[in-house]
């Protein structure tokens, strides 16, 4: 008997303090995390703005094709973009600058919205990142300057963690 009063005792001393422990905390260490989950959709194919007064034009092209280039931009994308200080809904258009020796000279976005500025410079952290050359264009071949236009979908669903 004088067991199962201890057990008791010892049982309500020990939900008595858990009780005061929550009643006592700070709530200043709260932290709220909120994370947004992104789908990304990337286009293909990928449309090559060919150069005027050429007869011969051959696109720029990247080592193992667009199928490639699209998974490859997708997992630097997924690591790379800091998709905490913007919402992606909707269809954006992205035009890369290839210069003529492959490497990937510029990355402009459309279109514009709020907070695009952020998260058009973080793409084109992304797409420097990526470290394999294009091939370049050919103009009667020469290799030339060219742009690649990426249509890519976004989803973004804002949940707290």
């Amino acid at each position: 008997m004088k067991a199962i009063a201890l057990c008791i005792g010892l049982c309500m001393a020990n939900l008595s303090f858990a009780q005061t422990d929550l009643e006592d905390r700070d709530e200043s260490f709260i932290v709220e995390n909120n994370k947004n989950l992104l789908k990304i959709d990337i286009k293909e194919p990928f449309l090559q703005v060919a150069v005027k007064n050429c007869n011969d034009f051959k696109p720029a092209a990247f080592e193992g094709g667009a199928a490639a280039y699209k998974q490859l931009l997708r997992k630097y994308m997924y690591t790379y973009l800091n998709s905490d200080f913007y919402t992606l809904t909707g269809d954006f258009t992205f035009t890369l600058t290839i210069d003529a020796t492959g490497k990937v000279t510029d990355v402009e976005g459309d279109p514009k919205v709020l907070n695009s500025d952020v998260f058009f410079d973080d793409m084109q952290y992304v797409v420097r990142r990526i470290k394999k050359s294009w091939s370049p264009a050919l103009c009667n071949g020469q290799p030339v300057k060219s742009e690649m236009k990426l249509k890519m979908n976004f989803s973004s669903m804002s949940a707290d963690m």
